[in-house]
């Protein structure tokens, strides 16, 4: 089994930014990749952002320029920079990893930019 536990959510004024991070531990042999969805009250859960184990990255358009992505292998860890926050990213950040077929799911950050 792997967990993966999130930090860095919060509150944040539009304009802001805010690092996420989220750590993997437990049964990890081969991470296919890692990233984040987020998750906005009555709307579908949405890829944000992933980083694959070879390094390549894919964003959602909406917030391609402003998020970046990034890891560190060594420590299982996978890290989400927001700058230029606007009120549309509120919502919970879910991290999401992909190991041999399996998907794997932390608990979720909040995130709320305020206008």
């Amino acid at each position: 089994q792997v967990q993966l536990v999130e930090s860095g959510g919060g509150l944040v004024q539009a304009g802001g930014s805010l690092r996420l991070s989220c750590a993997a531990s437990g049964s990890i042999f081969g991470i296919d990749y890692m990233g984040w969805y987020r998750q906005a009250p009555g709307k579908q859960r949405e890829l944000v952002a992933r980083i694959s184990a070879g390094g390549d990255t894919n964003y959602a358009d909406s917030v391609k320029g402003r998020f970046t992505i990034s890891r560190d292998s060594a420590k299982n860890t996978v890290y989400l920079q927001m700058i230029s926050l606007k009120p549309e990213d509120t919502g919970v950040y879910y991290c999401n990893l992909g190991q041999r077929g399996t998907r794997y799911w932390g608990q979720g950050t909040q995130v709320t930019v305020s206008s």
